[in-house]
């Protein structure tokens, strides 16, 4: 406005020098904008017409021009534009037509019409801050939106470096919790950097802290378990010193043999299992047809069977059921099964193996008709070294065959479970994801 009103009161000053201050141009040109129609599209708002004017004041103040021919005459010595730009200042007003409306305010700038040094009169521009005030009013929506728009697009950032920097931590936390809690989790991807190198030092750790505690315990296991029948052969071997009779020393003999065959047996188990918990991941997988170690297995134990008067129903699918997996270990596990059903059912009873799928899981069920598991003993069934007697004989197993099926079974991602069949005996269950 300042350079509308300078360039304005140029135009005035030659006209002075012409002989006078000449408006009449000025009445020509407002009266041709106000039929004028403008299509303006300006930062989304749409001009219709010119809204700004003016007005010309000689000497003295007196409005000698005014588009609206209004205010021709009044004096307007007083008003600050005015006032100010015949003292030599620079003049400029804002004037509110309705004082409750900030919208109504009107902005007057003026400039001094000049020739040689001498003010001849003023012209002010007056323009309307309504518009001005649409223009705010959009720049301010514009600003909510893209401050709203940036908000949000830190939240999320921040979110995802959070979750960058945070995932790793929580995914480490929760494997020191496994840990803690006795499981046996494998380490989480970590990335690399700083959290990786931590990661792999916890692991090391652990795996350090886990193998003397193993040693530890399985050191004290087997003195415990193997107490009892070294004492049983060497009591033996005390009384054969004494050189009893015949049938005696062939009682004592059998006696130092099954004894023998209770400790080379517990050894083997632990030795197997000792190897099982040691793993974290299995090693030689193939395609291996379940059905085909099952029929294998039933196969093998025919003999023993027939002469414990034992029957073998096998139930199986017609076509292979294959999945990756470590066919030897999951024979071995169906042959702890398969033995405990053995041992634990009655002559001319029968011993049912199924295999079957559900939910995409390959199962191997092992049904026997034997006496039913008490409930004190359901809950330890999978500790070492836990066995409960055999009807027949009275005698204990190694306790460890179970432990070895479960550890089979949870390294191939499945699980075991040993449960009391209604109609009496006890089933037991290994699946393995197909």
């Amino acid at each position: 406005m300042v350079d509308t009103a300078n360039i304005l009161s140029c135009i005035m000053s030659e006209e002075v020098r012409n002989g006078g201050i000449g408006v009449a141009k000025f009445r020509n040109v407002f009266k041709e904008l106000s039929t004028r129609e403008l299509d303006a599209k300006i930062y989304g708002i749409v001009k219709k017409k010119v809204n700004m004017t003016l007005y010309v004041t000689d000497s003295e103040g007196v409005v000698i021009f005014d588009p609206n021919q209004e205010n021709i005459g009044k004096d307007y010595s007083e008003w600050i534009d005015v006032n100010r730009t015949l003292k030599g200042r620079y003049g400029a007003r804002a004037t509110r037509i309705n004082r409750e409306d900030p919208s109504s305010q009107i902005l007057y700038v003026a400039a001094p019409i000049m020739v040689d040094g001498k003010t001849y009169g003023v012209v002010t521009v007056c323009k309307p801050v309504k518009f001005i005030y649409e223009f705010i009013t959009n720049a301010k929506l514009k600003i909510i939106i893209d401050c709203l728009v940036i908000c949000l697009a830190v939240m999320i950032l921040g979110l995802l470096v959070s979750a960058w920097l945070t995932a790793p931590i929580q995914k480490l936390t929760d494997y020191t919790k496994a840990v803690t809690e006795g499981k046996n989790p494998p380490l989480p991807k970590l990335g690399g950097g700083e959290m990786r190198v931590l990661g792999k030092s916890f692991s090391d750790m652990k795996e350090a802290l886990e193998g003397k505690k193993y040693v530890e315990n399985y050191v004290q296991t087997l003195a415990h378990e193997l107490k009892s029948p070294i004492s049983a052969v060497k009591g033996a071997l005390e009384i054969l010193r004494d050189n009893p009779p015949p049938e005696k020393q062939k009682k004592f003999l059998e006696n130092i043999r099954q004894e023998n065959d209770r400790m080379q047996n517990t050894v083997e188990k632990m030795l197997e299992l000792s190897s099982l918990e040691s793993r974290r991941e299995l090693k030689n997988i193939q395609n291996t047809d379940i059905v085909k170690i099952a029929e294998s297995l039933v196969a093998s134990f025919a003999n023993f069977a027939k002469s414990r008067d034992l029957n073998f129903v096998a139930d199986f699918p017609e076509k292979p059921l294959e999945c990756k997996c470590e066919g030897f270990l999951v024979s071995m596990a169906l042959n702890n099964l398969i033995q405990n059903a053995v041992d634990f059912t009655p002559p001319g009873k029968e011993i049912k193996v199924r295999v079957y799928t559900e939910d995409e899981m390959i199962v191997l069920e092992v049904a026997n008709s034997g006496p039913e598991i008490p409930d004190y003993a359901m809950k330890r069934l999978f500790e070492k070294f836990y066995s409960l007697p055999r009807p027949d004989s009275g005698k204990k197993s190694s306790g460890l065959g179970l432990s070895i099926a479960k550890e089979v079974a949870e390294l191939h991602g499945g699980k075991i479970s040993v449960s009391n069949l209604p109609e009496g005996g006890v089933k037991a269950v290994i699946s393995i994801p197909v």
